[in-house]
């Protein structure tokens, strides 16, 4: 059946697949976020103990997440691989360095031996959660910004700043959306904290930190949603692929596509409510309403960006080189086999789903440090 499918289906399929992977990788970002919350949340070791222990058990859904949004844009569009990739590099090194780090911090910040000491492997952990997701924001800008390369007929790029990707972080645009991301991810951190921890003394200040850092995030995402919905645009002629510019391209996308624009708003209200649950209220459950909405935040900016004729990379210096999912995708045959290897993600949700349930069932406390399995905490 998926065979029968026609090129432009499969474009468009892999695209929404892409996007939900997307989607699914800011939610899990609580996790850096929640690093960050060791140096102004936890009082004493105990309590950092207690933080990085509830977060360890997840860090690694987010970078395999990460790693597996890079494997599908590099399978399914291999030219905005090759073209970002290639060019941007100095963006994605760093980003990378910054995951690396995460996982250096994990493995050895207790350690017997450690000539480092835990500070600087937290400190390292603040890096990724700082630095790594505001780049991380600042590059996703770019799919509705541009960057600065131009295509030759052989599509061999030619990248024309010299930071070679790190000049997205210096558009006020691309710098608020990669501001909105570390809040929102100290945001999804405390919420889940508050829900895997059973410490009550914690919980009233990882409630106050839900609210601290949402009050801060909210003026990043107004200027992002005011700007997105009056900047200029990169449109496709599907026709002939010619990419013009095109004035208040993303608000005519989001009126032409209508459960996209539901879905952004409905995200965007699951995320005040799951803040005023936790935040506001007694609940322990904000970070479910929360996640779900950040998810449906996210997923509907990604299909803003590469649904209904637009350039999903463009090129800031020369349109023409902009990137669509037409342009920039693999052959039928291609995309045909891994839509078949795709039938296979529900039944891994499924069992990602299983095992969290399963190591969440019961809260964390301080005398899960003392047990006799604490030699494997981190």
């Amino acid at each position: 059946m998926i065979g029968n499918l026609d090129h432009t289906t499969l474009q468009h399929l892999w695209w929404l697949i892409v996007s939900v992977v997307g989607a699914l990788f800011v939610f899990l970002t609580f996790v850096q976020g929640g690093q960050t919350l060791l140096l102004t949340v936890a009082h004493d070791d105990v309590e950092k103990k207690l933080m990085v222990n509830s977060l360890g058990r997840k860090w690694e859904l987010t970078f395999t997440t990460l790693v597996l949004f890079g494997g599908a844009l590099f399978a399914a569009f291999p030219l905005f691989y090759a073209t970002s990739f290639g060019g941007a590099y100095w963006v994605w090194m760093l980003i990378l360095a910054t995951f690396v780090l995460q996982a250096v911090s994990y493995e050895f910040r207790t350690k017997p031996g450690n000539l480092l000491g835990a500070r600087t492997y937290e400190a390292f952990m603040f890096i990724n959660g700082s630095v790594g997701l505001l780049l991380v924001g600042a590059a996703l800008g770019t799919f509705f910004t541009g960057a600065s390369f131009t295509l030759d007929d052989y599509n061999r790029v030619t990248w024309l700043h010299s930071l070679r990707g790190l000049e997205a972080a210096f558009s006020l645009f691309n710098l608020s959306l990669g501001l909105f991301l570390v809040f929102l991810a100290r945001v999804l951190g405390a919420l889940y904290l508050c829900n895997h921890i059973r410490h009550e003394d914690l919980h009233e200040r990882l409630r106050r930190a839900v609210l601290i850092n949402m009050a801060i995030a909210l003026p990043f995402l107004l200027y992002v949603l005011v700007r997105l919905v009056t900047m200029d645009g990169f449109a496709v002629d599907p026709a002939s692929g010619q990419v013009t510019v095109e004035s208040f391209k993303y608000l005519k996308n989001l009126l032409a596509m209508p459960v996209v624009l539901i879905m952004l708003v409905a995200g965007l209200l699951l995320v005040v409510a799951g803040v005023a649950m936790t935040g506001k209220g007694h609940s322990i459950r904000g970070i479910w309403p929360a996640g779900i909405g950040t998810v449906l935040t996210a997923l509907s900016l990604l299909l803003t960006a590469g649904f209904h004729g637009s350039a999903f990379y463009p090129s800031a210096v020369d349109p023409a080189s902009s990137l669509t999912i037409f342009n920039a995708s693999s052959s039928h045959f291609t995309l045909t086999v891994m839509s078949y290897v795709a039938l296979a993600v529900p039944f891994v949700l499924a069992y990602i789903v299983c095992v969290w349930r399963m190591m969440d069932r019961r809260k964390f406390t301080i005398d899960d440090l003392e047990s006799e399995n604490a030699k494997n905490l981190y």
